[in-house]
């Protein structure tokens, strides 16, 4: 059994910030348990852009508002608490926070816990 607290992570190695968001991984490779788990705050009037080629991501919004919009479609989501959007086509997607938007993410293949955002907005590809 793996047992862990969100205060243990933040400040530390596994506290890892940009200039629009802050994510604290909670659950990575390492831990062997498929996928990784991430809580995440996305700052207040901020626009990110993402495009995870390599990974597909599920987030819940538990704090906060905003919107997430499609880049290819121009499609447009309010995000708000109760909200779960899942990234299973590596859709290119602009993320945006209206309030600071807190986010509990779930990526598969699992992150190792250092990843920052490419030129692309995308995670290099997982090693194996």
């Amino acid at each position: 059994m793996i047992v862990r607290y969100l205060e243990d992570r933040v400040g530390t190695d596994f506290d890892v910030a940009a200039a629009t968001w802050n994510s604290r991984r909670l659950l990575l490779k390492d831990d062997g348990v498929g996928f990784s788990l991430h809580d995440t705050v996305i700052k207040a009037g901020t626009e990110t852009p993402i495009w995870y080629k390599h990974h597909v991501e599920a987030v819940y919004c538990i704090e906060g508002e905003g919107e997430i919009e499609l880049v290819e479609t121009g499609e447009k989501h309010a995000i708000r608490p109760g909200m779960l959007y899942v990234l299973n086509g590596h859709e290119k997607h602009l993320l945006r926070g209206t309030t600071d938007m807190r986010m509990v993410c779930v990526f598969t293949p699992p992150c190792t816990g250092q990843e920052v955002h490419d030129e692309d907005g995308a995670y290099a590809a997982p090693q194996s």
